[in-house]
């Protein structure tokens, strides 16, 4: 029995629902699809389908073995794509989702050195804030600014940021400086519209204890360089990434309000539709973001950290 084939087959059974489909995929027959299964099953000695004539449902076994079986198989993609992306030159039209911010400051500079690196490559660079869905709207890669990864996609780590409250010396002046995370109910803040947390803030201790503070924001927006440009004109407090306001801070434009208490830092990823059959060109775009932000990103020094 050919494992590798076999699990491909176990795994196109179970993610299209059935025998006679996962054979049209695999471009084989039903008859063929139902060998495959039943060797694997026999050379296991364990049943991984409960099979009746309207559905299939995987077995606890079954459960099993379909994660690590599709866990293969992308390592094995991965893998052939690495060997023949590397004979393949990039070229072709590429569409890049990014924040807007965040693609101003840090990839828009890069650009013209992807280009002049892969003249082959038709940039196609749409900035947009809203959270895109990259297969509905034809991207080929999205840049998003996340905490907690994507489970819909393939992704990959460009780089890590942290997420700083601040405010303006002018505003604390007038103000005063909170001590304690409840004492930012008492103050001015400014919010982020897709913030997942809305208007309640949630600090961490040393100890890695949660603190939540419903403030009280007397603006919203959905763009971190207005929240930024409200600060620095002394309007409230507010949090934002290092990537954004990491220059403020080193300039003393903006004060880092409670540093004793720390937000979870989020991630720089690339996200992508699948490791299947990777091109090219995806490849050579993630792997030139990585080496140009590098180990420390040019935003992470605050205050000679």
């Amino acid at each position: 029995m050919d494992r590798l084939r076999a699990f491909e087959v176990f795994v196109t059974v179970v993610s299209r629902g059935s025998f006679t489909r996962a054979a049209d995929a695999l471009e084989t027959s039903p008859a063929n699809v139902t060998r495959y299964v039943n060797e694997l099953e026999a050379h296991l000695g364990t049943r991984l389908l409960n099979r009746t004539s309207r559905k299939l449902s995987l077995t606890e076994g079954g459960e099993t073995l379909y994660a690590r079986c599709k866990s293969i198989l992308d390592d094995v993609a991965e893998t052939e794509g690495l060997v023949s992306a590397a004979s393949v030159e990039p070229r072709g039209r590429l569409r890049i989702n990014a924040p807007v911010s965040f693609g101003i400051l840090h990839l828009a500079p890069l650009w013209p050195e992807f280009m002049r690196k892969y003249p082959e490559v038709e940039l196609d660079v749409s900035l947009i804030d809203r959270v895109v869905d990259i297969v509905e709207e034809g991207y080929d890669l999205a840049i998003r600014i996340s905490s907690a990864g994507s489970t819909s996609h393939a992704a990959r780590k460009l780089a890590t940021s942290r997420n700083i409250l601040c405010a303006s010396p002018a505003y604390l002046t007038r103000y005063g400086n909170p001590v304690a995370p409840a004492d930012l109910f008492e103050h001015r803040c400014i919010g982020y519209s897709y913030a997942a947390t809305g208007d309640e803030w949630q600090l961490m201790d040393s100890e890695n204890k949660t603190h939540s503070v419903k403030v009280n924001c007397h603006m919203h927006t959905n763009n971190g360089d207005t929240a930024r440009a409200a600060a620095l004109a002394g309007q409230g407090v507010i949090w934002q990434p290092t990537f954004l306001i990491g220059s403020d801070l080193r300039a003393g434009k903006l004060v880092q309000v409670l540093p004793e208490y720390r937000l979870p830092d989020i991630d720089v990823l690339a996200l992508y539709p699948s490791r299947r059959h990777l091109s090219a060109k995806i490849r050579a775009v993630i792997d030139f973001l990585v080496d140009a932000f590098g180990d420390v990103p040019p935003w992470a020094r605050i205050d000679g950290e």
